[in-house]
């Protein structure tokens, strides 16, 4: 319904230098742009506040190392805004036409009639031939964008020009900055809103690692600290206690029998992560997540009033509306609000679209889990043929690493990286996919397009990232049963017994699952984000570097710089929150991941400036009051990490069982961890172990003595053989399974008491 912008004035340039490419450039005079706020909505100052301002606070002068030149940060005047109203042009404060509107608002323009842009003739019916993204898609113009300012590494000659380019690339990009706040009102200025809010919670987000990665230091030096007195390690390694415990085999026909003491390193490896700390910094992990969704949450409501975006629902609809979504939709209807025909998609179209959609979601989720599967497959299969290899001592045919290798670090190591590749290469994979299905659903806004792809892809990359950590937290020697009863992973026909933990337990091997996914994603992240877009710009710029900077022109140069697409700030989002699951769902098991967290956010902020700054061409400026569908995200990682964090610490650490046996089943008047080795393994008679599950000839040790050792220990609370209730468990086991559940219900009741508390 809007006028056809043919009163915009367009600028024709000579070819460029290669003689193929040619360039237009739009420009939207004071009547353009005056129409198209009116119609936008879009708010402008009519009246100076006479809000006083807020007083300093107390000791300002500390943060005075951190702070900005006030040139930079760009306090803006506090004004009275209404939305534009081009009848009523002298009520506003105009000082300047040319300079009224800001350069984000003006491209902002610019885009949105260009979006909607007929360019049939009128005599004709191809109505669907609308819009610079049609002409995008069929070739006719390689590529649509605002201009950058400046150079970035110097001011503009032009004094008009306020080389806000320069300053960012200057003050914010730099990695000497680190340490200083970010120019949120500058990069508002250039960039938009949207943009702004993104780097606003970014920077906010890595603050608050801070207090987070200090206490999981501290806990971990706690660790460190009381190593020496780690009662239980000693006793694994003592070669009068663990050495002359025989645990029975791990796997059926290649796996031996072994002494405890083999797994002393993995002993003493656990108890950096698994001590009286870890249960202290899962409660803390809670109030601080907490803590940090409802700071935020006041952080956002300020730069709302600041950047007057508290009443932006109105204009926010207007910019929304997708032109695809009135092209494809060829039905009409009445509003019954605004009693206008709008376009609309019948129902059972949006029925069809939405079961398609279902469908092939389902499908990748299903691929993501059996994939998963196989690597357990891998696991359970390749841990068989280290043992056997290793059967006589760790490395006597692996000379790689020395002493450190052990059949339960080889497999879980090997695993793990298997399980990275595999999460890289089904993003790379689903990324194309959730694409098509959102496009193929025709939202209806831009806020929902967003919003259905950020679930989508979210719920995704939720199974493929975190469903390993899932499945060692919460199932890995959870189903192993005993010797003579074991279970199989898919029945006994596949001969792939459950895994088993260490004496020690599973939170080893889910603190080595976890950083290697953890760590891995961040180095690949960050050579992604630089390295590419850097030799990408390399390429494209190299016939600019043989002609002198006069004759390259500002349009050229942007030209050779890399498209800023609709979903780089979308992926710039679900980095991040995949981030914030890991060092919240899993915390327990490695205190250490918001320290990995702080020293990537703060590489993180600087290269993502640095991108914008110097990589990439200008984007098209945006409004968004918040983070969107990000924020709900948030809260519901939020509360499933208080779950899993009072699970982990239940039920992968062994911590209660620990607890347990200190305040109600050692023996001797002090109250020591002395004897709780030996309490929690069970006894087997070797000589009822079926053949099946009994190591082949040759894969025993050579210090096994089948008619000396009549017995073999395991892992759980069970009666010995030759007992009345033989092989069935102990009322130690119920007593440690009611404490667990006991301390799960104090932590949740503790945990959302303090959510629903903000």
């Amino acid at each position: 319904s809007e006028k056809s912008p043919s009163c915009c004035s367009f600028f024709g340039f000579p070819e460029s230098d290669d003689r193929k490419t040619y360039y237009l450039k739009i420009h939207a005079p004071w009547e353009v742009l005056a129409t198209y706020a009116d119609v936008l909505k879009i708010k402008v100052p009519f009246k100076a506040s006479d809000i006083p301002k807020a007083r300093e606070v107390p000791l300002e002068w500390l943060t005075q190392p951190f702070r900005l030149p006030d040139n930079i940060m760009r306090p803006e005047p506090d004004y009275f805004t209404a939305p534009f109203d081009k009848s009523k042009v002298d009520f506003f404060l105009i000082d300047d036409k040319d300079t009224f509107f800001p350069p984000s608002t003006r491209n902002r323009i610019v885009y949105y009639i260009m979006t909607r842009c007929p360019y049939y003739k009128e005599d004709r019916l191809e109505k669907d031939k609308t819009g610079i993204k049609r002409l995008l898609n069929n070739g006719t113009y390689t590529s649509a964008y605002p201009l950058h300012d400046c150079k970035y590494w110097k001011k503009a000659q032009d004094m008009q020009c306020e080389s806000e380019r320069y300053h960012l690339y200057k003050y914010w990009a730099g990695f000497l900055c680190f340490y200083k706040e970010q120019p949120l009102n500058l990069i508002k200025k250039y960039y938009g809103e949207k943009i702004g809010i993104y780097f606003a919670w970014l920077g906010f987000y890595t603050e608050m690692l801070f207090f987070a990665a200090v206490m999981g230091v501290i806990c971990f030096v706690y660790g460190v600290l009381s190593y020496e007195d780690n009662i239980t390690s000693k006793e694994i390694c003592d070669p009068d206690i663990g050495g002359m415990i025989v645990m029975c085999p791990l796997c059926d026909k290649k796996c031996s029998y072994w002494k405890l003491n083999s797994t002393c390193l993995s002993s003493w490896q656990s108890h950096l992560f698994d001590n009286e700390g870890t249960v202290f910094f899962a409660m803390f992990m809670g109030i601080w997540v907490t803590l940090f969704l409802e700071f935020w949450k006041r952080r956002q409501a300020r730069l709302e009033y600041e950047w007057d975006l508290v009443d932006f629902e109105e204009e926010q609809q207007q910019l929304q509306i997708r032109p695809e979504y009135e092209l494809k939709c060829t039905g009409r209807r009445l509003n019954r609000i605004t009693q206008e025909m709008e376009p609309y998609l019948p129902f059972p179209s949006k029925c069809a679209r939405f079961c398609l959609s279902g469908a092939t979601v389902l499908f990748w989720t299903c691929l993501i889990v059996a994939c998963i599967m196989g690597v357990i497959a891998y696991r359970l299969a390749v841990y068989a043929a280290f043992a056997s290899v290793m059967k006589d001592s760790p490395t006597s045919k692996i000379q790689l690493v020395g002493s450190l290798i052990t059949p339960q670090l080889a497999t879980s190591v090997t695993a793990s990286c298997i399980n990275f590749v595999i999460i890289l290469i089904l993003n790379f994979l689903y990324e194309h996919v959730a694409i098509w299905i959102t496009d193929m659903e025709i939202p209806k806004t831009h806020l929902e397009y967003e919003n259905k792809l950020t679930m989508k892809m979210f719920m995704f990359q939720f199974v493929n990232y975190y469903s390993s950590c899932f499945y060692v937290a919460f199932f890995k020697g959870k189903f192993v049963g005993y010797p003579g009863n074991y279970t199989y992973m898919f029945g006994k026909w596949s001969k792939l017994r459950n895994e088993e933990c260490a004496p020690g337990g599973c939170l080893i091997e889910l603190t080595t699952q976890l950083l290697i996914v953890m760590a891995g994603k961040q180095m690949v992240g960050n050579v992604q984000e630089a390295l590419l877009p850097l030799l990408r710009n390399w390429w494209g710029s190299r016939k600019g570097r043989s002609h002198p900077e006069s004759t390259y022109s500002r349009w050229e140069q942007d030209h050779d710089l890399q498209n800023f697409s609709q979903f780089g700030l979308f992926y710039e989002y679900l980095e991040m929150v995949i981030q914030f699951g890991f060092i919240t769902l899993f915390v327990a098991s490695f205190p250490l991941a918001p320290l990995l967290a702080l020293f990537n956010n703060i590489l993180e902020v600087r290269v993502d400036a640095w991108k914008f700054t110097t990589q990439f061409r200008r984007p098209v400026a945006a409004k968004a009051r918040n983070i969107g569908a990000w924020e709900e995200i948030l809260n519901v990682v939020a509360i499933l990490s208080v779950v899993t964090n009072a699970f982990i610490v239940a039920f992968t650490s062994d911590m209660i069982p620990r607890l347990v046996y200190l305040y109600a089943y050692h023996t001797g008047s002090k109250a020591t961890m002395r004897g709780y080795i030996d309490n929690s393994l069970s006894f087997y008679n070797i000589s009822q172990i079926p053949d099946a599950n009994l190591p082949e000839a040759g894969e025993n040790p050579s210090w096994f003595n089948n008619s000396t050792i009549t017995t073999c220990r395991y892992r759980d609370y069970r009666y010995p053989p030759g007992h009345e209730k033989q092989y069935t468990h102990t009322m130690q086991f119920w007593h440690i399974l009611a404490a667990k559940l006991a301390f799960i219900v104090i932590m949740e009741v503790r945990n959302l008491h303090n959510i629903k508390g903000f």
